[in-house]
């Protein structure tokens, strides 16, 4: 070949690739993409099947709700266009938004909705509640739909309307099918954000695009109400578990959130011009130590009283959020502290430390010394200092301590196994939620006592699970308050949970990020990105 004409060929392959790389890297850098580390490592994708809060989050990158809770936790439409509740508060009747399309493209229907309502109801604490009282739920046409009661509830819409988990998300039928006791297979939302699956790594990382098709409110943003306007291109969710290189890559602006950093960090980020550190939850992280009551020694209450006596709450919470008195409220409510039905009514156990009782109860339970194992997560901050607290504790009551660390990953499904610590289940592990996780007893899921279909550690008493349903039932807020307050007193004589007092955590985000919204729940719709 003639060495002009290569040399021309060459020349023109170079400028045509410089071309191709040229525009697709002015594409990339057009492109605006938030990456994000949350509290755990994503995993599982199925809201229903799972709990866990990481699953919830990236459910509402994808999903959408029939309705929301705005900054005052009013209920709020959402799917809904309009709504309406008969005189006798026994028939409700639910009209969808015009425009709603899943991420296939296809329509969202009456159909998709009752699947859905179902499959949640199955599942969730609250959910259960509304379908007991249901006579049925039914189909009008595509877009109405109707819920029949057997007799008033007055949660009902707060129930449709809940972010806590599990929450209601609404599938498309195929998936709502679906066993909740099985996860879907495909993701398939409605929501401002499509999951990408071909990029999505297990335990690193899942991404998310704006959905071009979705139709917003038009009122402004408000916790899980409002218009979800997705103002950036892509979100990337990012598990990096060790403390030092999270907040690094936030200084360095390799990442742009930190829903929780380390509490040793935060002086540090408070001092870098291009971070602010603001809290998003005014209710604050509920901190909890759960028993299981199915295994011995919890499964006698005596034993599981000794844990009240042996916790220190201030220790616990300090431990999680360090000195600062504006970070942690040692108050002992099961309900968020200054929220409604908040009181402190049952507490004196755990309030006054006591091993010489702790030690008296353990005895009369007939405790002989056994090994009791605590699933510890030591990728939260949180979790991990607060169970080393609990096995300090429980130690100098008499108890012989495990602590098996693992991720809190790991620990999601370990929860679940029910069979003795010596065949791989577990005898307490510690957690937090978000504080309208427990803001009252119907959707309490550390409060509620109804035996395998309660939440992991399966606490069981009638009377608590017969004030809870009238709770339900009763639309009075005063009559409200009295049964909560009942509820509680009760719980701690069972104690369904040691509560570990309530961890104020900040997050952490570049200032390039505006429009964060506030709530418990980390929402990165209305975020936008300067570049």
């Amino acid at each position: 070949m003639n060495r002009n004409i290569l040399k021309k060929m060459i020349f023109i392959i170079c400028l045509v690739s410089i071309l191709i790389f040229g525009l697709s890297g002015q594409q990339a850098m057009a492109e605006t993409v938030i990456r994000v580390n949350l509290d755990s490592a994503l995993k599982q994708l199925d809201p229903i099947w799972t709990t866990a809060y990481i699953v919830r989050s990236h459910s509402f990158l994808v999903y959408d709700t029939l309705f929301g809770l705005d900054k005052d936790f009013k209920v709020q439409p959402q799917m809904v266009d309009r709504y309406s509740i008969s005189d006798d508060g026994l028939l409700y009747s639910f009209t969808l938004r015009d425009g709603l399309k899943w991420h296939d493209g296809t329509a969202v229907t009456s159909k998709d909705c009752v699947a859905s309502i179902k499959r949640w109801g199955a599942k969730d604490g609250l959910g259960k509640q509304l379908m007991a009282a249901a006579e049925k739920l039914e189909i009008v046409d595509n877009m109405t739909f109707k819920l029949q009661l057997k007799y008033p509830f007055g949660m009902a819409l707060q129930a449709l309307a809940k972010i806590t988990s599990n929450v209601p998300f609404m599938m498309k039928e195929e998936q709502a099918l679906t066993s909740p006791d099985e996860q879907v297979k495909d993701v398939i939302g409605s929501g401002p954000f499509k999951f990408v699956k071909e990029e999505f790594q297990p335990g690193l990382k899942s991404v998310y695009i704006k959905n071009e098709d979705y139709v917003p409110r038009k009122e402004p943003a408000s916790n899980t109400a409002g218009g979800k306007v997705a103002k950036v291109d892509r979100v990337e969710i990012v598990w990096i578990p060790d403390a030092n290189t999270v907040t690094n890559a936030l200084i360095a602006g390799e990442i742009d959130f930190i829903q929780i950093p380390h509490s040793d960090h935060l002086p540090r980020l408070r001092e870098t011009k291009a971070v602010k550190v603001e809290n998003f939850d005014p209710l604050g992280l509920q901190c909890v130590l759960r028993l299981n009551h199915t295994q011995p020694p919890f499964d006698n209450p005596k034993a599981r009283q000794a844990v009240l006596w042996a916790t220190n709450v201030e220790m616990s919470v300090r431990a999680a959020a360090g000195n600062d008195p504006n970070l942690f409220n040692v108050c002992p409510s099961m309900y968020p502290c200054g929220s409604f039905f908040a009181s402190d009514v049952g507490s004196k156990p755990l309030m006054q430390q006591d091993f010489a009782k702790a030690k008296q109860l353990l005895k009369e339970a007939g405790y002989k010394g056994e090994k009791i194992v605590i699933l510890h997560a030591t990728d939260d901050t949180i979790i991990n200092m607060q169970t080393l607290v609990t096995g300090q504790n429980l130690r100098k009551a008499g108890f012989t301590v495990e602590l098996q660390a693992m991720d809190w990953s790991t620990l999601v499904g370990r929860r679940a196994i029910k069979k003795p610590a010596s065949e791989g289940g577990w005898n307490a592990f510690q957690t937090w939620f978000n504080g309208p996780d427990f803001l009252n007893p119907a959707e309490h899921m550390a409060i509620s006592a109804d035996c395998d279909k309660s939440w992991f550690g399966w606490p069981c008493d009638e009377q608590i699970e017969k004030l809870r349903t009238a709770f339900g039932k009763e639309a009075d807020p005063q009559k409200q308050k009295e049964i909560a307050v009942a509820i509680q007193k009760r719980a701690f004589e069972v104690v369904t949970y040691v509560p570990l007092g309530t961890v104020y955590q900040p997050s952490a985000y570049r200032s390039e990020l505006d429009g964060l919204v506030k709530s418990s729940v980390p929402i990165f719709w209305n975020v936008s990105k300067k570049k």
